[in-house]
């Protein structure tokens, strides 16, 4: 592999862990912010300011590869619409639904995070990417990690209605066919317009649940005074509601689109593995929550199993 190809590795795999750190606190920001909003009330206040936010970025930065924002051709719009489906939209209401047919958020945690197992069929069934042993091993070695992480020292194994279980393999696999739509869609589109576009339609999508469910009284009813307390739930949830909006909707989002791009949907779907790392980092670091020894041996086996996955990557035509 070429110097300029080494660099283009180096700068996704450091897009990808970025992106990796940013979700990986998504999780905690969403069940403060779900103290006090309404599900659909948080999803409309977190993607409403990220369309807007990147259609201002686009527009002021025409002509960059990265941030530029190009203009929908019809004949690439059945590729925006499945993306947008699949995610935020689809992917949101399966693990909703998976965690409230599931008894364990743990085991329902640890199902969602499988996206590694599924991608390869996916990529190589859609997309004719070739999967290598160094990506199976690396991936299996990986998400055993991500159960020993999620499951060791959890006291409730019951799984609940089964239901849950198919809903959570189907979440995954949304997600994984809008990784897919991020590699089909032109390379003439910037990282931004494709997760501007999918966005600005799942929210399409959202807008008349949201209008059902819940409406416009779900935001009057806030008690904005609250805010000039800064320990207060409300500001802690605006604050978490700004950190989704900013972060974990647009700028992890286009980071993992551009990373994606260039290594391949099952190596960039493989450090999906770490995110219950880190969370369970931040845990320790910020609220004090003990790992035990099973939980470093999931996290040490999640590296290394994406170590070993990206070997092969580093051999690869990308």
């Amino acid at each position: 592999m070429s110097i300029s190809g080494n660099r283009t590795q180096y700068l996704a795999v450091t897009a990808l862990i970025a992106s990796m750190i940013i979700w990986s606190v998504s999780g905690i920001a969403i069940k403060h912010a779900l103290a006090v909003l309404p599900p659909f009330t948080l999803i409309i206040l977190r993607f409403t300011p990220s369309v807007l936010l990147m259609l201002a970025i686009g527009l002021c930065c025409r002509g960059n590869s990265l941030f530029g924002l190009q203009r929908l051709e019809w004949r690439d719009l059945p590729l925006f619409l499945v993306a947008g489906f699949c995610q935020p939209f689809l992917y949101y209401l399966l693990e909703t639904y998976t965690y409230d047919a599931l008894n364990s958020p743990t085991i329902a945690e640890t199902l969602l995070s499988t996206s590694p197992l599924l991608s390869p069929l996916f990529a190589a069934v859609m997309l004719r990417e070739r999967v290598t042993k160094h990506n199976i091993i690396g991936i299996i070695i990986s998400t055993v990690g991500v159960f020993t992480l999620t499951l060791v020292g959890s006291k409730n194994y019951s799984i609940g209605n089964y239901w849950g279980v198919l809903l959570a393999f189907a979440a995954v696999s949304a997600a994984v066919i809008d990784s897919i739509m991020m590699r089909k869609v032109p390379e003439r589109y910037s990282s931004l317009s494709f997760i501007f576009y999918a966005q600005l339609i799942s929210l399409c999508f959202f807008l008349p649940i949201w209008l059902w469910r819940e409406g416009p009284q779900s935001i009057t009813a806030l008690d904005l005074s609250q805010l000039s307390t800064l320990n207060s739930q409300l500001s802690i949830a605006m604050l978490c509601v700004a950190y989704l909006t900013v972060f974990a909707s647009v700028i992890a989002f286009i980071l993992f689109c551009f990373a994606l791009r260039k290594v391949g949907v099952t190596q960039a779907n493989a450090f999906n593995n770490i995110r219950p790392a880190f969370t369970a980092l931040w845990m320790l670091l910020f609220f004090g929550e003990q790992l035990p020894w099973g939980k470093w041996m999931g996290m040490i086996l999640i590296i290394l199993g994406l170590f070993i996955c990206q070997k092969q990557e580093k051999v690869s035509d990308y």
